[in-house]
């Protein structure tokens, strides 16, 4: 597929500048595409500069591209804290928390702000795009674009098709992810998509495993690494995601679909609840320093 001749997606904006938000305007500016980062505060959007430099700076030292092409890259992301400075974009991608009120709200802040023919994508890993397109004028346009983390390396992006989104919007999506050196499945519009329904199930009965006693946190994910070859256990896998997105990701599960074996483990409640969240917290089902070595998981 091809971005049509008439609207060409050449001005992208993202709101949200955390690690997602940050990664996705990498790999755009990273394309040749012209990016606005927007977030609340000039602290926020200035910490998601701050995490793209560095990681084009490793980049540069791996000898990917030099010094003036790095620079180049980041003269292409403007920053702002105002969703009214995403006027005349071709395409907005919301990155912020996956809670259907903030994305609701976030969504219809950004609706107001762009042109009606600009394509309104949500990066989220359970949230019905359906749900969310109802709630702007032109629905048609409204699509999901679900990055993985790190998003400069993982070559997959679920591009969700909500029942309003028109084949203009999903093809023009499918061909912007292409540019920018992703792979884009085309998936429906249903619970946790295709990623998330099959993974974090897995994950959720890890943690029940767990608390079971059926085996330690390391041994778990040591079946899993060498038994299943995955490349990290669930339980590391579920503190790279964030223990706090799983349980959300969980309950839309268990909500959306009725089935108790959706259930969220008492456990993984627990943690959340303890403040014990993962990686970012430094301590979830195994324990974090500084110096821990990144991993490389979905959200």
């Amino acid at each position: 597929m091809i971005e049509t001749q008439e609207r060409p997606i050449e001005r992208v904006g993202v709101v949200g500048a955390g690690t997602m938000g940050a990664g996705i305007a990498q790999v755009m500016a990273t394309a040749g595409i012209a990016v606005t980062l927007v977030d609340q505060t000039e602290a926020f959007v200035e910490k998601g500069i701050a995490s793209i430099a560095a990681g084009l700076d490793r980049l540069v030292s791996k000898g990917r591209f030099d010094a003036a092409e790095r620079d180049a890259i980041l003269a292409r992301i403007g920053t702002s804290t105002r969703t009214a400075d995403l006027a005349g974009v071709d395409l907005t991608i919301e990155v912020v928390p996956e809670r259907f009120e903030i994305k609701r709200d976030v969504l219809q802040a950004i609706a107001d702000a762009v042109g009606p023919d600009a394509i309104l994508a949500s990066n989220t890993s359970s949230i019905s795009i359906t749900a969310l397109a109802a709630l702007v004028e032109r629905p048609e346009r409204v699509i999901g674009m679900h990055f993985f983390n790190p998003v400069p390396v993982l070559a997959l992006v679920e591009v969700i098709r909500g029942l309003q989104t028109d084949d203009a919007t999903v093809a023009r999506t499918m061909a912007l992810a292409a540019r920018i050196g992703k792979t884009p499945v085309e998936v429906a519009d249903a619970p946790g998509f295709v990623a998330n329904r099959l993974l974090l199930p897995m994950i959720n009965e890890a943690v029940f495993a767990l608390s079971e006693g059926v085996a330690s946190a390391t041994d778990i994910d040591t079946v899993m690494k060498l038994g299943a070859a995955h490349p990290m256990g669930p339980l590391a896998l579920a503190d790279l995601i964030g223990l706090d997105v799983c349980l959300g990701i969980m309950e839309v599960l268990q909500a959306q679909f009725g089935d108790d074996k959706y259930r969220p483990a008492p456990l993984l409640r627990k943690m959340v609840a303890a403040g014990r969240l993962g990686r970012k917290s430094g301590r979830g089902f195994h324990e974090y320093t500084s110096a821990t070595t990144t991993e490389r998981g979905p959200t």
